[in-house]
């Protein structure tokens, strides 16, 4: 059967939908939205969010003229309607694949998307930098920053608006409240009232007001721009915005058409200022299912377009998140000066499980990773046991907190590091690829890495018995390996890795979750008539120096194994190794670690693969260093 044509058929970039009317854009918005649900019922991603800004987006590029006005969106997982528009439609159903397109933006997968994304709070700054570069330049373009009520939660969304207030630059951002946190319900009178104060008549009448009362004596000056302010603030709210130097235009609702046409070419023909549109927004808008969930969908997997069911994954081990919350509360049942902190990700980091168990011990702080780090600082200085439990990737947002207040001080938070090393569908912008380095250097901090999820639980005992200093412990996203957790964890002596398996030739040295490709490694070596030994380092600081020399000692080859960029574990076990005078007796060593490069989405074996971290690349880098040939791939999964 043929398939009926969609009026998304006629639009190959956004200036195809200048000429539609308010009815042909509503039918544009339906046909985003069902596109967009299809598309992600194959690949998997981010759905709630991008269905709560369909209309807002075909209004955007309606009103706007992209790529020469900038359209930036903050986080950038609402973007896919964004994509489908601006000619990546055909393109949709690769998103999160390798080689697909990438599920934030990404400035060069295309030239509509100004600024790429995946970190929050990020995009007034941008908007603001733009602005003032289009200023200098001379140009007339517009920068329109869409920033959710979440990001708002970050200090960085603040920072931004304040200087941009100060400027006094041309900027319009547009804060998508889809929680109903800030916004009373919308109504007919809120959308008029906006509609009426970005209209030209008000703005007019207020720019001649403010040019008499310029010339007026200071103290008149300031009560009449307060008494404007506090007005317009008591009928519809954003007197925060105002304070902060922006023109408050709303609460108006995101999903009607008519009002958001209106509103935004009001705005766009604006002259002078920042201006902040408030559009209330409902997540998961236009899709029962996720209207419904609690999550209103906020990421899945692939799912029933009809029913909504979620693919559910094969059954397996629990997850390494999962383990460390499982761990971290039974090390609360035991000390009750056990506290957990997240940065707004309490089921992406299991603290929702210890907040159901301990709901006076667990504080969600935003996202604000920097807040939270400090926070976890001011509750260790008086006592108690935080684990502050953040993405390796997010920890680089609170990395100043962690050197000046917690390591400094010499407190004993504890971070736990989940989704260390390469994370898969969501690529560079949440691989967990650098706290090895920027954590192992800071003195007197304790850093280690899970091997698997039994010496996960054995970690977070030990860092919970840690009392006088800061100590990190980092595990990688996915499934354990299937090992059964002792009800006793043991606590490890600070510093001290352990030999899986003894070998006379080449040593594998390996650090976190590499381990069983090591081992896979070795035993391709063996086959080839090498004795390999096996040791898993544990620590990253401090190092198992006893250890690591006898290893090198004893062997012609010695391979350091990490999730992790250049500059990591591999770098300090070479310094400690020079510092010791243990490479001048010949010793062949290799530091094998993540490229120095971003390594884009696909599934975490093909990126691994694509690092050269697999056991084949294992294995050739130790024949490699004796001089022989490489082994096809081929040739190394028959030997493993």
């Amino acid at each position: 059967m043929t398939k009926a044509p969609s009026i998304l058929d006629r639009v190959n970039a956004p200036a195809d939908t200048k000429d539609f009317n308010i009815g042909e854009l509503r039918e544009l918005a339906d046909a985003v939205r069902a596109e967009m649900i299809d598309a992600v019922s194959v690949t998997g991603g981010h759905l709630g969010a991008g269905l709560g800004v369909v209309e807002l987006t075909v209004a955007l590029h309606h009103v706007f003229d992209a790529p020469k006005d900038k359209l930036i969106w903050d986080v950038g997982h609402q973007c896919y309607p964004h994509k489908i528009l601006t000619g990546r439609r055909d393109r949709i159903r690769t998103l999160r694949q390798g080689g697909g397109l990438s599920g934030f933006t990404k400035r060069a997968e295309s030239q509509y998307d100004p600024f790429g994304a995946a970190h929050a709070a990020t995009s007034i700054s941008a908007g603001l930098g733009m602005a003032v570069a289009r200023d200098l330049k001379d140009d007339d373009n517009h920068v329109i920053c869409v920033i959710g009520d979440g990001s708002m939660s970050a200090g960085m969304a603040y920072e931004a608006m304040n200087n941009a207030g100060a400027m006094d630059k041309r900027l319009i951002v547009i804060l998508n409240d889809n929680d109903m946190s800030i916004a009373p319900p919308v109504g007919a009178l809120s959308a008029h009232l906006a509609r009426l104060v970005s209209g030209g008549a008000y703005t007019s009448m207020r720019k001649l007001a403010k040019d008499v009362v310029s010339h007026l004596p200071r103290p008149i000056k300031e009560a009449a721009r307060k008494t404007e302010e506090y007005a317009r603030g008591m009928a519809a709210g954003g007197t925060l915005f105002e304070e902060l130097g922006f023109y408050y235009v709303g609460p108006i609702d995101g999903h009607n058409l008519d009002h958001l046409v209106s509103i935004l070419q009001n705005v766009r023909d604006m002259k002078d200022g920042p201006v902040l549109i408030h559009a209330v927004t409902q997540k998961g808008k236009g899709y029962a299912p996720a209207e419904n969930a609690a999550d209103k969908y906020h990421g899945v997997s692939r799912f029933n377009v009809i029913t909504g069911e979620q693919q559910k994954g094969k059954a397996g081990p629990p997850s390494y998140t999962k383990v460390f919350a499982q761990s971290l509360i039974a090390e609360a049942k035991k000390d009750d000066r056990i506290v957990g902190v997240t940065a707004a990700m309490p089921g992406g980091t299991g603290l929702d499980l210890f907040g159901t168990a301990f709901p006076d011990r667990m504080f969600d702080v935003g996202i604000a990773e920097q807040h939270a780090v400090t926070f976890a600082a001011g509750l260790a200085a008086d006592g108690l046991k935080p684990f502050a439990a953040i993405y390796s990737t997010f920890l680089q947002r609170g990395y100043d907190q962690v050197v000046h207040d917690v390591a400094i001080q010499g407190l004993p938070v504890r971070f736990a590091l989940d989704r260390a090393g390469l994370v898969g569908a969501d690529g560079p912008t949440h691989a967990g690829a650098f706290d090895i380095g920027f954590m192992g250097a800071l003195p007197g901090m304790v850093v280690m890495a899970a091997a698997d999820e039994i010496e996960l639980a054995r970690m977070v005992a030990t860092s919970a018995d840690i009392d006088d200093r800061p100590s990190a412990f980092r595990y990688p996203r996915g499934n354990g390996i299937g090992l059964t957790i002792p009800k006793n964890p043991e606590i490890l002596p600070l510093g001290k890795g352990r030999i899986i398996r003894e070998g006379t030739s080449i040593a594998l040295l390996s650090l976190g979750g590499r381990l069983s490709e090591a081992q896979k490694a070795a035993d391709i070596l063996e086959a080839q008539g090498l004795s390999t030994t096996i040791a898993d380092a544990r620590f990253v600081k401090p190092l198992d120096e006893e250890m690591i020399l006898r290893l090198a000692r004893d062997h012609e080859v010695l391979i350091t194994v990490e999730e992790g960029a250049r500059g990591g574990f591999g770098a300090f076990v070479l310094e400690m190794l020079a510092a010791k005078g243990a490479l001048d007796r010949g010793l062949k060593i290799r530091t094998l670690t993540l490229p120095d490069t971003f390594i884009d989405q696909d599934t975490p074996e093909r990126m691994y693969e694509a690092a050269g971290l697999s056991a084949a690349h294992i294995a050739n880098s130790a024949l490699n260093a004796l001089g022989r040939d490489s082994l096809s791939v081929l040739d190394a999964g028959k030997l493993a």
